[in-house]
């Protein structure tokens, strides 16, 4: 349920400050390094532990914690906010996060998508607000107006974990909760495709201190929620699951022009640096690819030699079970002669045995 709409514009303009930049943006400078496409689509999995690549992740202030239940990503005081940020792009896609967001007033758990031209694609919660979730875009960085960010209602966001996807077409742009279309966003809506989100952005997850008088200003303070309280510490967003397809291929994005439409992008051919590295092996055949040949070759020796052990010991437990067999079956036999000896031995001697005998007993033998 669609609960407000944001229209504030000191708080809109402070939150973008603090939230979006641009190392080099394309609609002022011409010779910004090309996107590393992702160019093809991944599962990251970190309840087990799994730590982000780091040349497929960066992180920024701080290091997130690798644990069973996930990627924590803690404040435990000032200045905290620790960041994990991709070394590639997605040029049109879909992303989908399994995560539980960090209580604590004035705390901003956040998932972004952002380009270097500065468009911009949000889920954002608020730590004193555990029963909504913000969504919002912006095109070029464009805050002349403050009507986007639209807050919906989900049960329990700090406590319970939920999937929130976006699905992001040249057409159309879909926020879901739980695979539930909660808001869509047309090209022609936005501006007439002019403040629309439409070039190769990166994916940036994180959390924030929002409500830090001594780092933000007041307009961001209260669009947070209020001041945070460091003696509460920590406050921790949880990450379980991070999905993302890349509906482009290519090796790289290039911008053509300064006009920052999605037609303008230019797509390398070849396979992305990214998707190579993550189609190389992971765990304990990685680690085995990656040892010299001689480690290789002692451990396929003894694996050998391991093997050949076991082989022996079962050969050997099958002959012994098979002499066993037969010294069984040699008894067995050996009884059974001896018992219809004496059962020939009895019909000969008894006198009451045969096909005329006083009982009329027939002979069976």
């Amino acid at each position: 349920m669609k609960t407000a709409a944001f229209v504030l514009a000191a708080t809109a303009v402070s939150k973008v400050s603090a939230q979006t930049f641009s190392d080099c943006n394309p609609m002022f400078n011409t010779t910004c390094t090309p996107n590393t496409a992702l160019g093809t689509w991944h599962d990251w999995n970190f309840t087990d532990s799994t730590i982000a690549d780091t040349k497929i992740w960066n992180t920024t202030g701080g290091t997130p914690d690798y644990t069973d239940v996930g990627a924590q990503f803690t404040i435990g005081g000032k200045g905290d906010s620790p960041t994990l940020e991709s070394n590639f792009y997605i040029f049109f896609g879909q992303v989908s996060v399994i995560m539980k967001a960090a209580p604590g007033v004035g705390i901003v758990s956040s998932v972004v998508l952002e380009s270097d031209d500065l468009d911009e694609i949000d889920w954002e919660w608020l730590g004193g607000n555990n029963t909504s979730v913000e969504t919002n875009y912006f095109g070029k960085g464009n805050t002349t107006s403050y009507d986007r960010a639209i807050y919906y209602d989900v049960d329990d966001v700090t406590g319970t974990l939920h999937n929130y996807s976006i699905t992001w077409t040249q057409e159309k742009l879909e926020w879901l909760v739980d695979d539930k279309v909660l808001r869509t966003l047309k090209y022609e809506d936005a501006l007439n495709g002019e403040n629309y989100p439409q070039t190769p952005m990166k994916l940036k997850i994180g959390i924030w201190a929002g409500g830090d008088p001594d780092s933000n200003s007041n307009g961001t303070v209260e669009w947070a929620g209020g001041v945070v309280d460091y003696h509460k510490t920590p406050f921790t967003m949880t990450m379980e699951r991070v999905y993302v397809a890349d509906f482009s291929t290519g090796s790289t994005y290039t911008y053509g022009d300064q006009t920052g439409s999605y037609e303008s992008i230019k797509i390398a051919e070849g396979n992305s640096t990214i998707a190579q590295r993550l189609a190389k092996p992971h765990g304990a055949e990685a680690h085995y690819k990656a040892l010299p040949k001689w480690a290789q070759a002692t451990i396929a020796a003894g694996s050998v030699a391991v093997f050949a052990i076991a082989l022996v010991a079962f050969v050997f437990c099958c002959i012994k079970s098979r002499r066993a067999g037969r010294r069984e079956r040699a008894a067995a036999d050996a009884l059974w002669e001896k018992e219809m000896q004496e059962l020939a031995e009895y019909k000969r001697n008894s006198p009451h045995v045969g096909s005329g005998g006083a009982h009329g007993v027939k002979e069976y033998f």
